[in-house]
């Protein structure tokens, strides 16, 4: 355990505080065990450093990624025992799908050491409600999305601008907007991060983005993925497939019959693998009403999860009306209820209309529909009803 100890105060030293993910802030330290989810490449990682740097005991705190060597002649369990014995107060578990049995021995951690706090990651793709141990009765659970452009904008700019609600928005955009251009130029910025800006690791080098994105890609179906599912090779091969038949497509309805056939794989299985690379990452589902969706309803329309893996998997479909679509339903994801509207392109939360499209967008498709709005590219400042697609990205 020293050496453990030992090496977290080595990460800690070089941990950088200067631009901190908006969940950083967010996650209430008093429960007893948190889970952070998140897509592989989202920042779990450095968030947990920030977050025991920033909050918490240094002195009495540990933080271990399950993948250590450590592990393969320890068990977490013994390891928390120790801990606790000797004043711990604050265990940091990054990565734990890829321990065997983890979900069982954090509860019997939780169960028997209600002196330890406990914090950990996990792929988006653990779910953590159906775990082998009852964790839901137990565990907070907070998901950390890809950067925000408002996030990009301080990785690229070092400016660090505030976010604002949804209904601050639709409200005050004129006056938000007009603050921010005092600040930045918004275009050239929302050019850029719809290209490479989903990922922090995007700064490490921008001419490699897409290889080391796609590297991800399969790293998140032949890693992330089979921990949980257990699947086989052949149908790991087969989700591949799969993705890259909605990257060549998306955003589309699909038709479900065709892209079995296509696939190779039954109507449920296709389904299902749908819902899983969902989980993933790495597409996105809509629907037109969210209440009663079961596990084999097929969506009404299929995304990529953000623009990033449109131009790393679909360059030919890459035209920015479905880039527009594709950053819009991405940045309100996880935040309010979003689904596909019978008059426009989206329903927000059961109230808002949006249409999506360019600096010459009329409000014709929307003209008799309340509440309604148009997300306008290529304008840095709206009027009325007409407002920046930019200004979304400015939500969290």
């Amino acid at each position: 355990m020293e050496d453990l100890l030992l090496e977290f105060q080595f990460k800690i030293t070089a941990i950088s505080l200067d631009i901190q993910r908006y969940l950083v802030n967010q996650i209430d330290l008093n429960n007893r065990l948190i889970a952070v989810k998140g897509a592989r490449g989202s920042g779990k990682t450095t968030l947990l450093l920030q977050v025991a740097k920033l909050y918490l005991p240094l002195q009495s705190s540990l933080y271990v990624s399950l993948d250590h060597i450590y592990f393969f002649d320890n068990k977490l369990y013994d390891l928390a025992k120790q801990f606790t014995q000797f004043g711990g107060t604050h265990l940091l578990l990054d990565e734990v799908h890829k321990y065997p049995n983890w979900s069982r021995e954090i509860k019997l951690i939780y169960d028997n050491f209600p002196e330890l706090n406990v914090i950990f990651t996990s792929s988006s793709m653990l779910e953590i409600y159906k775990s082998e141990s009852d964790l839901s009765r137990r565990a907070i659970t907070y998901y950390l999305k890809e950067l925000s452009f408002r996030e990009f904008i301080t990785f690229e700019t070092q400016k660090t601008l505030q976010p604002y609600t949804l209904l601050e928005i639709l409200e005050q955009h004129n006056t938000i907007a007009a603050q921010l251009l005092e600040n930045i130029k918004p275009l050239p910025l929302f050019a850029k991060y719809l290209k490479i800006g989903a990922y922090p690791y995007y700064k490490e080098n921008e001419d490699q983005y897409y290889q080391k994105l796609q590297n991800t890609i399969n790293l998140i179906i032949e890693i992330d993925i089979n921990a949980v599912e257990y699947l086989q090779y052949e149908t790991l091969v087969k989700l591949k497939k799969l993705l890259i038949s909605v990257a060549s497509s998306a955003p589309f309805t699909p038709n479900i019959t065709k892209l079995s056939e296509k696939v190779g794989v039954s109507r449920n299985m296709l389904v299902q693998s749908l819902k899983i690379l969902e989980r993933a990452g790495l597409v996105n589902e809509l629907y037109k009403d969210a209440s009663g969706i079961g596990a084999l309803t097929k969506p009404e329309k299929l995304y990529l999860n953000n623009t990033n893996l449109m131009y790393a998997l679909a360059k030919e479909n890459s035209n920015i009306g479905n880039v527009r679509e594709t950053f819009f339903l991405n940045q309100f994801k996880g935040l309010h209820v979003i689904n596909r509207s019978e008059t426009a392109d989206f329903l927000i939360d059961n109230t808002y209309t949006f249409e999506i499209g360019g600096k010459n967008k009329t409000k014709k498709q929307i003209g008799n529909t309340a509440n309604a709005f148009v997300a306008k590219d290529n304008i840095e400042i709206g009027f009325g009803n007409m407002i920046p697609v930019w200004l979304f990205g400015f939500m969290y």
